[in-house]
């Protein structure tokens, strides 16, 4: 009988797994708090290994749908805080550790839903969420938290249609508990910081905006839609025959 090893299973036990990335998140994010550039580059590196490691015990299409939730989500990092300027992070950069940190969050966030009381009680999963979401989004909107929180209501609204509607409605339960810690965690200590305003229209906004989690749930769309053909695109690469070199003057058998 074959025994795996423990980071076989922390990286495969849904639970050990959320301990884990959670665990390295607020290490990290703690860790770059007093971190100069090039430190920070180190911790960007670890972050890379950390998602790659993760990546190992899933199929081709998991993987695919990864690599299409990081390329998209930095993607909108890109136009978010370095175009638009909604938030900034504390050295005025887009950290390299961000996009594989959108891949670590995303597979915690579904790893999550996947442990054994959201698996035996679903819907009560996604009413809970639904009612941490919205008692969030409605203290912003009274102002009890030092802002008026207009955006993340609109990203509230938004989060609870797809935790209604949507086909992976556990997924995005789990991603929002998980985007709350991250975002609470991550603002409290200063590694990022939202402005009060949307740049250019001057919504009031949060800080963090209750409904962040709503932008995973369309990186998970994306996932769902490209990651197929991304993992279909890289099964038939993989299958197509290498040319043979052949030596000059040899003649093709």
């Amino acid at each position: 009988m074959s025994h795996s090893s423990p980071a076989d299973r922390a990286l495969t036990a849904p639970g050990r797994f959320v301990a884990l990335m959670l665990v390295v998140t607020i290490v990290g994010l703690g860790l770059d708090h007093y971190a100069t550039l090039p430190w920070q580059y180190a911790l960007s590196a670890c972050a890379w290994l950390i998602l790659i490691a993760a990546c190992v015990p899933l199929t081709g299409d998991e993987r695919a749908r990864v690599a299409v939730v990081v390329l998209v989500a930095t993607i909108g990092e890109i136009v978010a805080s370095v175009i638009l300027g909604i938030y900034t992070y504390r050295l005025g950069n887009l950290p390299l550790f961000v996009p594989p940190g959108h891949g670590i969050v995303y597979l915690t966030g579904l790893r999550l839903s996947q442990t054994r009381w959201p698996i035996r009680h679903p819907g009560r999963f996604v009413v809970i969420a639904g009612i941490g979401l919205w008692t969030w989004g409605l203290l912003g909107l009274s102002g009890v938290l030092g802002r008026y929180d207009v955006a993340g209501a609109i990203g509230c609204a938004v989060l609870t249609a797809f935790l209604i509607w949507g086909r992976g409605r556990q997924v995005y339960a789990g991603v929002f508990v998980v985007v709350a810690i991250l975002e609470i965690y991550g603002t409290s200590i200063g590694t990022w910081f939202w402005k009060p305003e949307i740049p250019g229209i001057g919504m009031p906004n949060g800080n963090p905006p209750s409904g962040v989690a709503s932008g995973y749930a369309l990186f998970d769309i994306a996932a769902l839609t490209f990651g197929v053909a991304l993992a279909g695109l890289t099964r038939r690469v993989a299958r197509r025959p290498k040319p043979v070199l052949l030596a000059e003057g040899e003649e093709p058998a």
